[in-house]
Parts: C-alpha cells; structure tokens; sequence
C-alpha cells in the first residue's frame, strides 16, 4: 500500500498509528487526574465518539461526563441529549456546573430516528457535545457517529448497556463502569493499550441520589402523577424547547 493510500486512512479514522508517534495531549481533562493519566492524550479523546458501558442506569455516568459538559456549556458549547431514556433533573445538572440555557433535548419516536438526529448533531459543527443511547449499536451505526463526530470537530458520547463489551466498536474510547466495587475499566483508547488495572475515582461518588432516580436524570415513572414544573424537570423556562422527530422520513436511508 503505498504511503498517499495510508495517509488517507489515517486522516478518515480508519486506520490509528500506534505508540511509535506520540499523540498530542487532548485538550479535553476528563476532571480525574487518575483517569487523564490513563488515557493516552491525558483526556478525552478530541472529536470522537466515547463509549460509556453501565451494568445499569445511574452508577456514575453523569459524575464521569458532568466536568467535561460543564466547562463546554460554559465556553457557550451546544450539549444535546438525544432520546434520553430519564428526564433530566434540573436542579442536579444545574449545581453540576452545566449552563442550563446551553443544554438542549431531542425526542424522537424510535431507535433509528435517534441516530439519525445524533449523526446529525455531530456533524453539524453546531454542537460541543452530544450524548445518545443506541439500543442497537451495531458497527455500522456507532462508525457513522464516529465519522460525523470527528467531521463536525464534536464531543460524542455513546451510553450502552454493559453486555456490548464483547462487540466490535468503531469509538476510539470504551469505559465500563463497574459498580462492585466501583472503579472504570478502559477497554479501549486510541494510541494506546488499555491499562490493565481499573481506576478508582477518589472520591467515587456513583450511584442513585435519592434526590434522582438515575444519577441526574428524573425517572418518567416519577412524574406520571403530577404536573412537571421547573424545580422538577427541564422544561422550556430551564431550556430551550425540546425537538420531536416523528415518522421515518427523517431517518436515514
């Protein structure tokens, strides 16, 4: 192969150099020291997609992903959320650090709508980051996050439950939060091997508040009784009002 065809593949992302060259230090702290000095740029991987595997639903993914969203949001970065599963707690993201008037939801119908809308959000160049669920996730998915993350110069981040860890992954970092005992598991990271122990947060503070059922996200099952209002959930007060993307015309083909 010659060397054009190789630099071509390095530029789209489908071919990572190894420890041979040095990758210069990501501008992205994660807000752990002991993660950042994991990582082979010292941080979040710049415009790309991030995995975060959970074993379940609030144990410590917002505690992981709030430093960065908070000094994005701040810098007047976009964040997008896309079909969040909860519905986020106001007043946890608020005292997280994340400027509320910067923090955007997407709802969609179904799966293949969601990622469409994320694909579309990280490509756009109009975001700082975006956070989605894939229910499905295969290769083919998770390679158009990657690609449209890095074409838009934005932070993606994909949370998956943990029983994909086996599964092949295009993100150039996989996490896996673990909850007994708590620490995060690099799986992966580009420009570099994982390290082999896990690295335990100090002070780790996973798990259910019981202010919020899933660490920052409001629980839908909580407001089936009563009216939501701004010291409950986001609505358009707290946030910008929230997209609905309904039917498959929107969606990719």
């Amino acid at each position: 192969m010659s060397d054009a065809a190789l630099q071509s593949l390095f530029e789209r992302g489908r071919l990572w150099r190894g420890q041979g060259r040095a990758l210069p230090r990501s501008t992205l702290p994660t807000g752990f020291a002991a993660l950042d000095a994991a990582l082979p740029g010292g941080g979040w991987p710049a415009a790309a997609l991030s995995e975060i595997l959970l074993p379940a639903d609030g144990v410590g993914e917002w505690q992981l992903l709030w430093p960065l969203l908070a000094r994005l949001s701040a810098q007047d970065g976009r964040i997008v959320l896309v079909a969040p599963p909860y519905i986020p707690f106001a007043p946890a993201w608020a005292a997280a650090g994340i400027a509320l008037p910067q923090l955007q939801v997407v709802q969609t119908e179904d799966d293949r709508n969601a990622m469409w809308v994320a694909e579309q959000c990280l490509r756009s160049a109009a975001c700082a980051a975006v956070v989605c669920w894939p229910r499905q996730g295969d290769p083919r998915t998770l390679r158009r996050l990657q690609l449209a993350a890095e074409t838009g110069q934005c932070q993606g981040f994909a949370l998956r439950p943990a029983q994909v860890a086996d599964q092949p992954s295009m993100a150039a970092l996989r996490i896996l939060l673990e909850v007994d005992p708590p620490q995060w598991r690099v799986l992966k990271c580009r420009g570099g091997n994982p390290p082999a122990r896990a690295i335990v947060p100090s002070p780790f503070s996973g798990g259910r508040g019981p202010a919020h059922g899933a660490g920052g996200m409001l629980l839908h099952a909580d407001l089936a009784d009563q009216k939501p209002s701004p010291s409950i959930a986001l609505p358009a007060r707290s946030l910008r009002p929230a997209l609905r993307v309904e039917g498959e015309s929107q969606a990719a083909s």
